[in-house]
Parts: structure tokens; sequence; C-alpha cells
């Protein structure tokens, strides 16, 4: 299937990300301000420059959008904060409807990056804003309860499974429960799941991991780098494993089915690579049913983000182009030969 096929297909979907919704903050500080506190005698950090963007689930749900999805959800949490404002409206700000439940003892998922404005470099380290502790039961609860019902109305579902700690995160047991029971339930819904620890507690559903995460999910289950006894485990028709700028492999009972990435020789920035690559990868594979093109698919698009500074975004022009570029270049290497 062609790529503005694809495209024009996109329109016409529903997708709802599920999973650590969190906040981006850009803060450029100026090092020439960084004048020692009076009370304390440390130098301060003197943000002069912030953006704000949605991060985690969000980014996967910003890239969705980007690509011209005709509807786009989140489900997560936030807390009693001001993050919280900022984070719904930033998500608004690119048209993604936000089911977000008010977890009111802990804080909104928020990344602060320290850049210095006169490099450029994010050379301070980054200050996190973590919930600690398992969320309340009665959190959990009307997370589950949404989901179950608004599940239903969309044709993708993806998770997006951020939480490296024990705790804390959207992605719990029951979580995982709930998404297994709808994918059972609903096979003509495509359930894509990025989790970075937890892969192999899934069930039912495609699981997108890139080669570490792979190594690591099948070691604590006791298998030595044997992907598709990982994909047994999990017990889905098929697994994928990224590889970075070599493209991916589709992991299927028939074998491996090694699909090539786009080369970028110069990326500018792989972070939210994985983002992209899952919401081009899981509209793909609604649309055509096949993994493979799924995988084509969400390489295409990664390889337009990791061009850009940030969590950046493809568009469908931006699609369109590279395809019409790399068609160009395969026609002068032939003519050539």
């Amino acid at each position: 299937m062609k790529v503005a096929e694809v495209l024009a297909s996109i329109r016409r979907l529903s997708v709802l990300v599920v999973g650590d919704v969190c906040l981006d903050r850009w803060c450029r500080y100026e090092p020439d301000f960084a004048e020692p506190s009076r009370e304390t005698g440390l130098p301060r950090v003197a943000v002069v420059e912030m953006e704000r963007s949605p991060g985690g689930a969000g980014n996967v749900a910003t890239n969705v959008a980007a690509l011209g999805a005709g509807q786009v959800t989140v489900l997560g949490t936030v807390g009693d904060d001001g993050h919280a404002v900022e984070l719904r409206e930033a998500l608004r700000a690119r048209c993604i409807t936000a089911e977000l439940v008010a977890d009111r003892g802990g804080l909104t998922f928020t990344y602060t990056k320290l850049i210095n404005r006169a490099t450029g470099v994010e050379d301070l380290p980054r200050i996190d804003f973590l919930s600690a502790g398992e969320r309340p039961a009665e959190v959990e609860g009307q997370l589950l309860k949404r989901f179950q019902e608004l599940a239903p109305r969309f044709d993708v579902v993806i998770v997006s499974d951020q939480m490296e700690q024990g705790s804390g995160g959207v992605v719990t047991s029951g979580m995982r429960q709930v998404l297994a029971q709808f994918a059972e339930a609903h096979p003509e819904t495509v359930v894509w799941v990025d989790s970075r620890v937890r892969s192999e507690l899934f069930r039912h559903v495609l699981v997108k991991l890139n080669e570490d995460e792979a190594a690591q999910a099948s070691s604590r289950i006791g298998l030595d780098a044997d992907w598709d006894g990982l994909r047994r485990h999990i017990g889905h028709r098929c697994m994928i494993v990224t590889r970075g700028r070599e493209g991916a492999v589709v992991v299927t009972p028939a074998g491996q089915i090694v699909v090539p990435g786009r080369i970028v020789e110069h990326p500018t920035d792989i972070c939210g690579a994985g983002d992209s690559f899952n919401a081009g990868g899981a509209m793909a594979l609604r649309i055509t049913g096949d993994p493979v093109e799924a995988a084509r698919f969400g390489n295409l698009v990664a390889s337009i983000t990791v061009t850009k500074p940030g969590t950046g975004t493809a568009s469908p022009e931006e699609l369109l182009t590279a395809v019409e570029g790399h068609e160009e270049e395969c026609a002068s290497s032939n003519n050539a030969g």
C-alpha cells in the first residue's frame, strides 16, 4: 500500500493513547545570570525562556495528531498542580482530547530540561516531577472504568508505559489485565504496547520493543535472546523489535522479517523516535493489516522526526516528500546501472 493511500486512510481513524501522559518543559537558562543567592550562597539557574509540550504518552498522541488522525484522545492522570494546567493547554493546542483523572495526592508527571542559552546544549541535570508510591485505589478504579468506557469507540489503542519505577505509573497490573481482556474481546482493534521495563507482563497485544528492551524482557522470563519465545509468552501473532537506523524486525510464528529503515546520515535528535514509530506503525497496522507494512511506515515516520530537535513530529507533506525523494534516488541509481 502506497504512503499516500495510508495517509488518506489515517484521516478516518480514531486513536486512544493510554499511559503516562507527562509535560515536557524545555527551559533555557542564561549562564551569565548565575549569581549566588544571598541567602544560601548557591548559584542560581536563571531560566529566561520556556517551551511546553506533551511528553510520554502525550508525545505519542502529538505524533498521531500530526499525521492527521481524525480523532485523538489521551487517557492518564494528573496531579492537583500548575503543571496539570500547562499539560491540558498543551494538549488542547494540538487538538488532542484529554481524559485525565485527577490524583489529588500526586504530582503531574513532568520533565524539566535545562538548556544552556549560550550553547544550546542541555548541560544540567533534568528535574523530574514524579508521584512516589502506589496510585490510590480510587484513582486506579476511575482509570480502569474510563478505559472500559472509551476503548470500544476507537480503531486503535496505543499504550505508553513510561514509568521505570515499580509504582506510580498508569499501566498497573489492573490496567494490563483490562487491556488483555479488551484485546481478546475486540480483535478488530489494534492494541499496540510500548513498555520500557515490563513488556513480558502484557498478554494478547502487539508489543513493540527496542533491542535492549527485548533482551532484558527475554532474560527476565528465563530466555536467552529468544524473540519468538517472548512473542509466544505474550501470546500475540506478532511482535516488533526496533533497531535504530537499521530499521525493525517483525517476529511472527513463520519467522523473523527484517524491515530496513530509511537511513538518515546525520540525525539531529533521536529523542522521541520510538513514539513516532508507535504512532505511525499502529495506525498503518489498522489500515493495512500487515505488520511488515506497519513497521515500514513506522520507520519512515521516525526517519523524519530524528532530523528535528527535541521530540519532533512528521507531517503528511514531509512523508510524501521523503518518499518522492527516495523514488528519485532509486530511479537515478537504476539509470546509472
